[in-house]
């Protein structure tokens, strides 16, 4: 079997962002697994506001398609969003969609979603853990092709939620990070591609 190749991002640009340090907490517990784990940070890919005519004057941002082109060379896409108004964050609906819109680059066929491992998770000050904003980031990649794992984390109360170590200091919650990377890294690699 193949070592599967997960990629790793969060909705969050913000400096202290809680979605940031789960995003880094799970890139660590992954990186223990039987996989090749890559984080990414979106603020190296700025993109504008999606828009129809802006893409059919300009064309396609090239930070689109090379975020396109490392989804498509990912076997499992973990994406960490905080929730904004019961739903996920700009950053994160942006991205998504100025993917959606690439269906190539000069190297070929690009299938970022279509038939891909996803998992989700969010961290939140609140008591929900962004749960609400999990449940329209699973709508969206659901819509567009993406094979979205059943298990998924929501963390809560993240201010207290993370140890000096980045680790999850309930143990309830670190029970339910491990149960998904294991099904993440399990699924993924009976879909490997390399």
């Amino acid at each position: 079997m193949k070592t599967p190749r997960i990629l790793v991002l969060p909705g969050s640009n913000r400096s202290g962002s809680h979605n940031v340090r789960l995003a880094a907490t799970l890139t660590g517990h992954l990186s223990l697994l039987e996989c090749d784990v890559t984080r990414i940070s979106l603020a190296d890919y700025p993109l504008p506001i999606y828009d129809a005519d802006l893409e059919t004057q300009k064309g396609q941002p090239e930070n689109a398609r090379k975020l396109a082109r490392l989804f498509h060379e990912h076997d499992a896409v973990v994406l960490v969003s905080p929730e904004y108004n019961t739903s996920l964050t700009p950053l994160m609906k942006n991205t998504l969609d100025w993917i959606s819109r690439v269906g190539s680059d000069q190297h070929g066929k690009l299938v970022p979603y279509r038939g891909k491992i996803f998992a989700i998770a969010s961290a939140s000050p609140g008591a929900y853990g962004g749960i609400r904003g999990l449940n329209h980031l699973r709508a969206i990649l659901v819509n567009v092709g993406a094979l979205v794992l059943t298990e998924q984390l929501a963390v809560a109360k993240a201010e207290t939620a993370f140890d000096g170590m980045d680790q999850l200091v309930d143990q309830r919650t670190a029970g339910f990070l491990d149960t998904m990377v294991h099904s993440i890294v399990e699924k993924a690699a009976l879909f490997a591609r390399h």
